[in-house]
């Protein structure tokens, strides 16, 4: 009987010394299989400094010419360890080192940087590359994953421009770092974005999960300035925040950071998602509300909450869901997730990535935790984005 070997490999290292890091990950992942011509790496923030002396090595004893992948103050991975054990990972600031490497389809993708460019409009993103062009007037691109720099305002507008400008549906994680805002794109640099794009011969599936949950009814925006909201409701945000946090809380509103954020719910959206943004402050003078979004009046907003519980149902909704709409078994993984779920929304030991693990079993998956991740053509935040190839 032919043994058809695996597509797809994943190796772990939490060596601080790089090269000895590279070693271990390559230990993790044993014999590359010829036909191996993409990886995907993540890399603790510990490492940034290395970044290009790591992806040199790798690309020099793998033989893959073809990398992707970020810098993040945690990482994650289902991958073998230097003793070719495999095991779920889940760390914060320490160092670590993640790689997945496949074997995919002859021309099925491209990596690429998007870079900025003043338009009539505005700030656009333009897709840059060696062969970008002639790839994408030969192929249709149905998913691009994707890496972003989080220092731009302007960045949720621009992903929605770029996933429309390349009619592509969108997934990753924008880069979390106390150093460098690193990414790799064949090579190490700082872009607005960069990844790689699939066309169809590439299948994957995708899916996204919430980390909080809504309380209180759904508002509406009356009155805003920017960032600021002044009324929900035509009355002071506070107001009606306090209300729907309950008479506890209100008490002491310095215990809310953390716990308490806006929701905005997107229109149309038949899984009913929503976007979740941060109050940074309340004017408790007038009343008002200042968050990590610009809103409008008349703009749908809730309240809602950091739930470890509905975290966790919510996730086990989303494998669900992805398990019965995969045509066969799934060959590996990529997850992106929030700095404020791991660890601390699902506990220690790597749990949320045991729960992964129990539906899908030691599958390789690699992933770091974002400062906001991206799926479709949003910025969403204290979400995961679970994308798998079959």
């Amino acid at each position: 009987m032919t043994v058809t070997p695996p597509r797809f490999k994943a190796g772990f290292s939490e060596t601080a010394q790089w090269s000895s890091a590279c070693n271990e990950v390559l230990l993790g992942l044993g014999d590359i299989p010829e036909e191996s011509n993409l990886g995907f790496i993540y890399l603790s923030d510990n490492h940034a400094d290395d970044f290009g002396s790591i992806l040199t090595y790798l690309r020099e004893k793998t033989g893959i010419e073809h990398w992707c992948g970020t810098v993040g103050i945690g990482v994650a991975s289902i991958a073998g360890d230097k003793f070719g054990r495999i095991d779920s990972r889940e760390v914060y600031d320490q160092s670590a080192l993640v790689a997945l490497i496949g074997a995919f389809p002859s021309d099925s993708f491209q990596v690429f940087e998007a870079g900025q460019i003043e338009m009539d409009e505005g700030v656009r993103l333009v897709v840059t590359g060696d062969g970008v062009e002639k790839w994408l007037t030969e192929n249709k691109p149905y998913l691009g994953v994707v890496h972003a720099d989080p220092r731009d305002y302007s960045l949720p507008l621009q992903l929605s421009s770029l996933a429309a400008g390349l009619e592509t549906y969108l997934v990753g994680g924008l880069t979390s770092s106390r150093t460098e805002m690193l990414q790799v794109a064949d090579h190490v640099a700082e872009s607005a974005v960069s990844g790689v794009l699939f066309n169809a011969n590439a299948p994957a599936i995708t899916g996204l999960t919430q980390g909080c949950s809504p309380i209180g009814e759904q508002r509406m925006v009356t009155v805003s300035e920017g960032r600021r909201i002044v009324t929900i409701d035509n009355r002071p945000a506070l107001d009606v925040l306090k209300e729907d946090i309950g008479e506890l809380l209100s008490r002491d509103l310095s215990r809310i950071g953390g716990y308490i954020f806006v929701g905005f719910p997107i229109a149309g959206n038949e899984t009913e998602d929503y976007l979740v943004r941060n109050i940074l402050s309340i004017d408790t003078g007038d009343g008002s509300l200042e968050i990590t979004e610009e809103t409008q009046p008349g703009q749908p907003i809730f309240f809602c909450r950091r739930d470890s519980d509905t975290a966790r149902k919510d996730l086990n909704r989303l494998l669900d869901d992805l398990r019965a709409r995969l045509p066969s078994s799934p060959k590996a993984g990529l997850y992106f997730s929030c700095l404020g779920r791991g660890q601390a929304l699902f506990g220690p030991n790597s749990e949320e990535l045991n729960v992964i693990r129990q539906e899908f079993g030691d599958m390789p998956l690699v992933g770091f935790y974002a400062n906001g991740e991206i799926s479709h053509d949003r910025l969403y935040g204290y979400t995961g984005v679970l994308t798998l190839f079959y």
